[in-house]
């Protein structure tokens, strides 16, 4: 696919994803959730991709949230055809870690973006929130369910209800972010340091514990530990785990070939 709103870049193992709509703080549009859904897809199919890093142009925003004008046009019923929540599914149960980088405004559907990854890495500069309901809506791609699994019910609620923007410290105090770097241009950087750190362990086992926190993030911890079993178990059979387990007892660093 041709990309219009984003870039997509490979890196060795990387996978760098940024929005690259600077013009209008990387608003997120119908065309942009196409395009990143695409390109997560891209990424799936991949087998030299192991992590991806989604991030926005232009240092203003990492994404804005929804194009204002276009949600005030939208027919009620288009919003059941949005592919904003499948977009972000597929992020989240993307087999591979995936890191937002964060600088600037992530608000609206663009926080709901950094919140669908599993890592997310912000600058000090940047701010995040759920604003909906002062545009006269609410989250629709996803705020309400994750904003709640990662801050607590209750914050959440006072975040959606109030409309509140916090600060990319406060969000980190809260767990909304998992690290702030003080330079805009330390956000890279760090964002790479971190995939290089989960490129280096085995990819199969990554993928898994991946899979098996998201299954027991969704449901009851017997059915999460049943999973848990069963992952462990295809872990058991790859070919990392001999070479992860010789490695170690012959003192070296492991060369994990992802089967």
């Amino acid at each position: 696919m041709t990309y219009k709103n984003i870039l997509l870049e490979k890196e060795g193992h990387i996978a760098l994803l940024t929005i690259n709509r600077p013009e209008v703080r990387n608003a997120l549009d119908p065309q942009t959730w196409a395009e990143i859904r695409s390109a997560i897809r891209e990424c799936k199919f991949d087998k030299d991709v192991r992590v991806v890093i989604i991030t926005g142009a232009g240092g203003k925003a990492f994404a804005s949230g929804a194009d204002i004008r276009s949600l005030r046009e939208r027919e009620t019923l288009e919003v059941l055809k949005s592919e904003a929540q499948e977009s972000l599914n597929d992020i989240e149960n993307l087999d591979k870690p995936v890191i937002a980088a964060i600088d600037g405004f992530a608000l609206g559907g663009g926080c709901e973006l950094a919140m669908a990854c599993d890592i997310r890495i912000a600058t000090s500069r940047s701010k995040l929130g759920q604003p909906e309901v002062n545009l006269g809506i609410i989250p629709g791609a996803g705020g309400t369910q994750r904003l709640q699994r990662l801050v607590g019910i209750g914050k959440a609620k006072e975040l959606i209800f109030t409309g509140d923007i916090i600060s990319a410290r406060e969000a980190r105090e809260i767990g909304l972010v998992n690290k702030v770097v003080d330079q805009p241009e330390d956000l890279l950087p760090a964002a790479k340091e971190m995939a290089q750190k989960i490129i280096a362990r085995a990819p199969v086992a990554v993928g898994l514990a991946k899979l098996a926190i998201n299954v027991g993030a969704n449901t009851d911890i017997n059915s999460g530990l049943l999973f848990e079993k069963l992952a462990q178990t295809v872990a058991f059979s790859t070919e990392d785990r001999i070479e992860g387990t010789t490695a170690f007892l012959e003192k070296r660093q492991a060369v994990f070939k992802g089967r």
